[in-house]
This record gives C-alpha cells, sequence and structure tokens, in this order.
C-alpha cells in the first residue's frame, strides 16, 4: 500500500508543552503507527518547505480510564517531535 505525502501526518499536536517546546523550533504531529522517521523528515520538507534536523518518535500506548463508572478504552497513538533549523518556523493556524 502507498501512503500519499500527507498520509504520514494526521494532525498537529497542540498542548501546553507542544507550545512550549515550539519556542526551541520544535513541532508536534500525531503520525501513523506505520511511519518512520525517514519517510516523515522528507514529507515534512516537501510540505512544509523548512529542513528538519532532528525527528524523535513516542508511541503513546492506550489507557483504560473511567467514564460514568465504566471502563473506557481510550486508544494510544504515535507522535512525532519534529526539530527544524533554526530561523525557520511553521504556521500550523494555516493547514496543510
Amino acid at each position: 500500500m502507498k501512503l500519499h505525502l500527507y498520509d504520514k501526518i494526521i494532525s498537529p499536536h497542540i498542548t501546553e508543552k507542544s507550545t512550549n517546546l515550539s519556542e526551541q523550533n520544535k513541532i508536534i504531529f500525531k503520525v501513523p503507527s506505520k511511519a518512520n522517521k525517514l519517510n516523515l523528515k522528507k514529507n515534512i520538507e516537501k510540505i512544509f518547505k523548512v529542513n528538519v534536523t532532528k525527528i524523535n518518535i513516542i508511541n503513546k500506548k492506550s489507557k483504560i480510564k473511567n467514564a460514568r463508572g465504566r471502563k473506557v478504552r481510550v486508544s494510544g497513538f504515535k507522535k512525532a517531535i519534529v526539530t527544524i533549523k533554526k530561523g525557520q518556523n511553521i504556521d500550523l493556524t494555516l493547514g496543510i
């Protein structure tokens, strides 16, 4: 199965921590479970026209939480922390 350029990035992962990391030229994206660093680097450089210096990938495991007295499974996901070259930025408000 061949993935399209935009299939490698599901969405930006915007939290308080990711907002603080953006000051260090780091952007966090949710990515598919099959994504790897090499493909992510190529695709992000093509889509956003920036130079990627480093990528860290983290697997968030699924959890079981209590919601209204029932046990509910919260699905896990894979996220990529992308470090871009100093002086460049990605404007996430524009959309892809």
